[in-house]
């Protein structure tokens, strides 16, 4: 069983930054993309990020282009989100997953099997 736990939420100022961590309980983690979603109150999922296998090629979405980068250590098992420039609809639950198919990324919500129990982030104007 895969166990994925997310931590660095937390509330920040417009134009802030914060840094999500995803520790991932697996000796497979190599093996399969990772990806971050986020899920505001009255709103779907959406995609936010995701990095192969390799951590060599990252996807993002429209809203975080140029602002979020996502990055993966798979010596110690830890995929993370750098969000710089916070915007207020930013504020959301984000949940890192991980990959259901080795050595594939995908960008939609059926391309990931394992989730985290989520960390919130708000940010404040």
């Amino acid at each position: 069983q895969v166990q994925l736990v997310e931590s660095g939420g937390g509330l920040v100022q417009a134009g802030g930054s914060l840094r999500l961590s995803c520790a991932a309980s697996t000796s497979t983690f190599s093996s399969y993309a990772m990806g971050w979603f986020r899920q505001a109150p009255g709103k779907e999922r959406e995609f936010v990020a995701a990095v192969s296998w390799s951590g060599g090629v990252t996807y993002y979405g429209n809203s975080v282009k140029g602002r979020f980068t996502i990055s993966r250590d798979n010596a110690k098992n830890m995929v993370y989100l750098q969000m710089n420039s916070l915007k207020p609809e930013d504020t959301a639950v984000y949940y890192c997953a991980r990959g259901t198919v080795r050595l594939q990324v995908g960008l939609r919500l059926d391309d990931y099997r394992y989730w985290g129990q989520g960390t919130q982030v708000t940010v404040s104007s």
